[in-house]
């Protein structure tokens, strides 16, 4: 158990800063920046691809408000895959991307907690509701709402269900969802709300249960992607590739909805 627990929080520590291909040259391999909810799917991705066409980009997760706000300093990506509907947008209006890109895929979130955890787990979050009331949670991890579009999904989902203010004192929040799930994995917190597409991933769920939560308890967390004004060929492949049949199989192996297109 240690073991994993150990190579879960350092798989999910790269989602603070870049992973995937090998470091090259700046102009040789471009920089995509991923939501953190991305993390395993798109690392797997960028491996197939590679695989298929000898290119490699690298990759960079973090949370959707950070990363834009680092695109807004100046940072070098050339393709951005978002977490939601509307900070592309933003982006587009300011010119910082080519257009407001395109949907490619819709994301969902769950109720997880540890192996050994007193929380009983249930999508309708009643487990969550007796927990509570009989003082068995100290913490609960969710991402930042502030920034992170699965936080604030997390948080409409806790409104929903009337737990919102009795949290309170007991959230702990991820900088983005991927440390949220580490948080609540840590065994320092009885569970947390994470996305899917982690949960999915072995590495993550195989620590505890899930389950997740009704879909219409949230906004839909429709995530939309786009090529930033100064991407080039490497990019725009990888942005195409995404579009394709092998990207779009292990995207719905993470547990994404995918759009028939726009």
């Amino acid at each position: 158990m240690l073991k994993s627990v150990t190579h879960l929080f350092y798989g999910l520590a790269l989602a603070t800063g870049l992973s995937g291909a090998p470091v090259l040259a700046q102009n040789e391999v471009p920089v995509v920046a991923a939501a953190a909810n991305l993390q395993f799917a798109i690392e797997e991705i960028a491996e197939q691809f590679t695989e298929d066409t000898g290119s490699q980009v690298r990759l960079s997760i973090g949370s959707t408000g950070n990363i834009a706000r680092q695109i807004r300093q100046g940072a070098p990506f050339e393709l951005f895959l978002s977490a939601d509907d509307t900070t592309i947008a933003g982006l587009d209006d300011v010119g910082l991307t080519r257009d407001e890109g395109m949907i490619y895929a819709v994301g969902r979130i769950v109720i997880i907690a540890p192996t050994g955890s007193p929380l009983r787990v249930d999508g309708n979050l009643d487990g969550l509701a007796s927990a509570l009331e009989a003082g068995e949670i100290s913490r609960f991890a969710i991402a930042n709402p502030e920034h992170a579009p699965f936080g604030v999904a997390a948080r409409k989902a806790l409104q929903h269900k009337g737990l919102w203010e009795a949290l309170q004192t007991h959230l702990v929040l991820g900088e983005n969802i991927s440390q949220a799930a580490q948080f609540a994995l840590s065994g320092n917190a009885e569970g947390g709300i994470i996305a899917y597409s982690l949960a999915l991933a072995a590495e993550v769920g195989g620590n505890g249960t899930f389950e997740l939560i009704p879909e219409d308890w949230h906004e839909p967390l429709r995530q939309r992607m786009a090529l930033l004004k100064d991407a080039g060929p490497a990019a725009e492949a990888f942005y195409d590739y995404l579009q394709g049949p092998p990207a779009r199989e292990i995207m719905e192996r993470y547990g994404f909805v995918l759009p028939k297109g726009e």
